[in-house]
């Protein structure tokens, strides 16, 4: 009677043995060559993926992760190779709407404080303690503020929700750090300062008598009577000015950036952001005349002849008869005010009463300075949103009417009437 056929009974022979002896799993193996265990395996995407091991307790862990993002639909590999730097180039790499600006800024920041500190980490090791000892070591141990870090945060938390879209990893784990990070550091955002208007007119009656810095006037005119951005006043152009119709444009802006390509740090001619960026701001009196001097003073001497990106005819030149870099202005104006309040302390001191000391600001602060006077003179504030330029009109005040170039010229009108704007 023959043999009946059917499946071959189990033996040990069946079972793949380690060196030990011990039975090998489904898709174990281990390799004699290099004395490893290999698990192999199929990810998300059907490709074949291999994990290895010296020790079978090890590679069985290992199985046991790989098990449970498969069925989480996580992409092992790259979560086992993805560092934060990887992360981060992804990222980037399909942000395509960004202004050259930004982008330079987004890299500058991440290659001065991440990078080279926790960059090269995996993205799938990365835990919620670890991005605050991170923020808090930038804090305590880089001396960073507040918001510094916060512009940090604000690159590192999409790089991991990318990461979790893409089923790289779980979570975020940098989901809600700020907000416990500010509580536990106590921390208040900084004021703004906004120069009263007997400061403002000190500073500039100083400055336009100072025998060194009288040229500064224009430009501290300029900032306070138009609001417009410091990196839009290195930007400005004789070509944006219209003195018949008291008008500035402002459709451009100069900023001191390294851009991919770019050796080394040099100017560049950028357009706004927004739509809301381009504008028409109506001169005020002190500005209208301020300007109209400085287009006469360099009628006689000369005008600016630098070009950057194919621009030229800027307003604001340097002791170089280059553009000025936002840097250099703001630097300006600490050495006025520092010496400004050196001189008050002593006039103060022979008077025989408390100094009036001007508060240490930079150029942003004029801003501020601007939109409170203006504010405070009780026009339209749509017409106040169009002439700062902000995008989001909350920005400006939480009221929702319409503002033309006409309004806004009636709300400079209003102005005029009133006391001196600065």
């Amino acid at each position: 009677m023959g043999r009946k056929r059917g499946r071959k009974p189990k033996t040990d022979k069946n079972y793949r043995k380690d060196p030990e002896g011990r039975r090998l799993r489904k898709g174990e193996s281990f390799r004699e060559d290099k004395s490893l265990y290999v698990y192999q395996y199929r990810d998300v995407l059907n490709k074949k993926r291999y994990i290895y091991d010296s020790k079978i307790q090890g590679l069985r862990k290992k199985e046991a992760e790989v098990k449970r993002d498969l069925e989480d639909n996580i992409r092992t590999y790259d979560a086992v190779h993805m560092t934060i730097n990887d992360g981060f180039a992804q990222y980037m790499s399909i942000k395509y709407e960004l202004k050259p600006s930004t982008r330079a800024g987004y890299i500058d920041t991440y290659n001065r404080y991440v990078r080279n500190t926790i960059g090269n980490t995996l993205l799938k090791d990365i835990k919620y303690s670890d991005v605050k000892s991170f923020y808090l070591y930038l804090l305590k141990e880089r001396n960073l503020s507040i918001p510094t870090v916060e512009s940090v945060h604000a690159l590192l938390h999409p790089v991991f929700s990318l990461a979790v879209r893409d089923d790289i990893i779980r979570k975020n784990p940098t989901d809600g750090i700020m907000k416990e990070l500010k509580g536990s550091w106590n921390y208040e955002k900084k004021e703004r300062v906004v120069l009263t208007r007997e400061h403002a007119i000190a500073l500039l009656d100083y400055v336009e008598n100072h025998p060194m810095y009288y040229h500064w006037l224009t430009i501290l005119i300029v900032l306070i009577g138009t609001g417009m951005r410091i990196c839009e006043l290195c930007g400005l152009s004789w070509a944006d000015v219209d003195f018949k119709k008291r008008e500035i444009s402002i459709n451009h802006h100069v900023v001191y950036r390294r851009f991919e390509g770019d050796k080394k740090m040099c100017l560049h001619v950028l357009t706004p952001k927004t739509k809301k960026g381009c504008r028409i701001i109506p001169m005020h009196d002190e500005v209208y005349h301020a300007l109209l001097a400085e287009y006469t003073h360099q009628s006689a001497t000369g005008f600016c002849t630098a070009e950057v990106d194919g621009w030229s005819g800027f307003i604001f030149k340097n002791r170089f008869g280059g553009v000025y870099r936002e840097g250099t202005i703001n630097d300006a104006i600490h050495r006025v005010v520092k010496n400004y309040n050196e001189e008050e302390r002593q006039k103060a001191e022979k008077e025989n009463r408390e100094p009036d000391l001007i508060p240490k600001f930079s150029s942003h602060d004029l801003r501020h300075t601007f939109c409170t006077r203006f504010h405070e003179c009780g026009p339209d504030d749509k017409a106040l949103q169009d002439i700062m330029g902000h995008a989001d009109f909350n920005t400006t005040r939480n009221t929702y009417t319409h503002s033309s170039d006409e309004a806004k010229h009636k709300a400079f009108r209003k102005l005029e009437e009133g006391e001196r704007f600065f």
